[in-house]
């Protein structure tokens, strides 16, 4: 059956809706950045260019690096943003877009997120790196499809008792990352836990401006959760997005993020550029060892 011209939005040339990229255009190797100006920050270190385009906050470069073909796409802010890049990218790989129909033969994709966080924890310090073990999604994007085969009900009830979840907001859900990349880019050096994946900057991550909170205390208890031995460490924006929509597409995908910021002490990293340049050439190293 093929998919209606509603469902898989094409360009006129062919390529899809947002991303304005046709299959040829992307690795199966693909790094997802949120700023569009950090993409030719991780493609200055490329062997060699051989496709760039952009579409409103959707820039893509592809390349190689140390004979790898990488792809580095810019996703901007948030899961609704990762909701559209990821059925897309997932588009290219496994839908015939000339016919619309599902292709046969499934071709498995590899999602790393090189992104910023606060930490939430004292003794993660400003200027470090963590990798997200899993994403607990606080945004309610994942419950608009089928979660059963990939949430972990034990921790996500574990969490709403110990923070004393509202009704009101989606139930939060969690997921783990792609165990085979996640080996591939750990170290020593760098710190692992539960990422949280907020809905917003402000109220959803407990920035108080001139708008109340319906939790004033919700950091702290998000703070403090533990479940057995899993922490929340870090709060950004897209995590739980990248992992719950790669599982569910049958892809990998890991969350590596910058820490430039402790909310747990107020601290701010004094140079955010080098982190986040330091990750960059940590992940490439890492991709090609």
């Amino acid at each position: 059956m093929s998919l209606g011209a509603s469902e898989l939005v094409l360009n006129q040339d062919g390529s899809v809706y947002h991303l304005n990229l046709r299959p040829e255009n992307i690795a199966t190797t693909i790094i997802l950045v949120g700023d569009q100006d950090r993409v030719d920050k991780v493609t200055k270190h490329f062997d060699n260019i051989e496709f760039t385009t952009q579409k409103r906050e959707f820039r893509t470069t592809t390349g190689t690096y140390k004979n790898k073909r990488i792809s580095v796409i810019s996703t901007g802010i948030g899961s609704d943003n990762i909701d559209i890049v990821l059925n897309e990218l997932d588009a290219l790989a496994n839908i015939d877009l000339s016919t619309r129909k599902i292709k046969e033969n499934f071709t498995q994709l590899s999602f790393i997120r090189i992104g910023t966080s606060g930490s939430l924890q004292a003794d993660i310090p400003v200027n470090s790196f963590v990798l997200s073990s899993h994403g607990l999604d606080l945004n309610g994007l994942l419950h608009f499809y089928q979660i059963e085969s990939i949430s972990h009900p034990a921790i996500e009830n574990a969490f709403v008792k110990h923070t004393n979840w509202s009704e009101k907001k989606a139930h939060p859900i969690i997921v783990s990352n792609s165990t085979s990349l996640a080996n591939k880019l750990a170290s020593p050096i760098v710190f692992q836990g539960v990422t949280a994946t907020a809905g917003g900057f402000y109220g959803p991550q407990g920035r108080v401006l001139r708008l109340a909170l319906e939790d004033a205390n919700l950091n702290n208890k998000i703070d403090s959760f533990s479940f057995e031995g899993n922490r929340i460490t870090n709060l950004e924006m897209e995590t739980s997005a990248i992992y719950g929509l790669s599982q569910l597409l049958g892809h990998h995908a890991v969350s590596l993020n910058a820490v430039i910021a402790n909310r747990a002490n107020g601290t701010f990293s004094e140079n955010p550029s080098k982190i986040v340049a330091d990750l960059i050439e940590y992940t490439l190293k890492k991709l090609t060892a």
